[in-house]
């Protein structure tokens, strides 16, 4: 954390070895000796909270429970959950919905903030996640508008537009970038001046986290997308 001059990250649940309740103990005093804190965790799971058979769809509620607990024993506020598709199929809005009235409920009791991001194309479209977080209504789920994932999928009109749309509802996280690779290889780049401008105009007071995807060296790409952030936001 010093190479930044931070002390406070964002892990991902591919980082932790296990849920074991002493071994994320362990990591909860490793932060809180290294004077630092989890702002929030990036969960990918693979069950589909919006699939046909009923079972598939209770674990996919389980897992970001058993996440939310997870989160709860390491001091993170928060966690972003993931929405994967069920086969080829488009997503179902009202199963959807339905699991994450439960995932929320339970967050709620639990007093952690469910975050879901624009990440996958198929069911995370930015205007997709804002009609299903409108429609769950409960004030601990919320959105995660990542600067350029929407535009390796869509045309700018459309990513921008659900950017926009998303840091209205953003509450505690977002994820900055400067450029992404798009499936077919090609990079896309962020408008950083319109996408902070976003964030400025929704009076967005969460966390920024740092995602550095581009090519370069990354511990120097780090440094400067984060002086770009100080920059946009001065």
């Amino acid at each position: 954390m010093s190479k930044f001059n931070i002390n406070k990250i964002e892990p991902w649940s591919a980082h932790f070895k296990s849920l074991e309740p002493g071994y994320l103990a362990e990591i909860r005093t490793s932060v809180k000796k290294a004077h630092g804190a989890i702002v929030n965790i990036a969960v990918d799971g693979e069950h589909s909270p919006s699939a046909p058979e009923k079972d598939e769809r209770e674990a996919a509620v389980r897992f970001s429970k058993q996440w939310i607990d997870a989160a709860l024993a390491v001091g993170s506020p928060s966690i972003r959950t993931n929405l994967p598709p069920a086969g080829k199929s488009a997503p179902d809005f009202d199963r959807i919905v339905d699991s994450l009235q439960q995932v929320a409920e339970y967050a709620a009791v639990k007093n952690i903030v469910v975050n879901l991001e624009n990440d996958n194309p198929l069911t995370e479209d930015p205007l997709f996640l804002v009609k299903v977080i409108q429609r769950v209504n409960n004030p601990y789920l919320h959105a995660l508008p990542d600067f350029a994932n929407s535009l390796t999928a869509f045309d700018e009109q459309h990513a921008y537009s659900g950017i926009d749309a998303m840091f209205e509802l953003a509450y505690n996280i977002c994820h900055v970038k400067e450029t992404e690779s798009a499936p077919d290889g090609h990079a896309v780049h962020v408008d950083m001046p319109k996408t902070f401008g976003f964030l400025k105009q929704h009076r967005y007071k969460g966390y920024l986290s740092m995602e550095f995807d581009s090519a370069g060296e990354p511990y120097q790409g780090t440094k400067d997308l984060i002086q770009q952030t100080l920059h946009y936001l001065s």
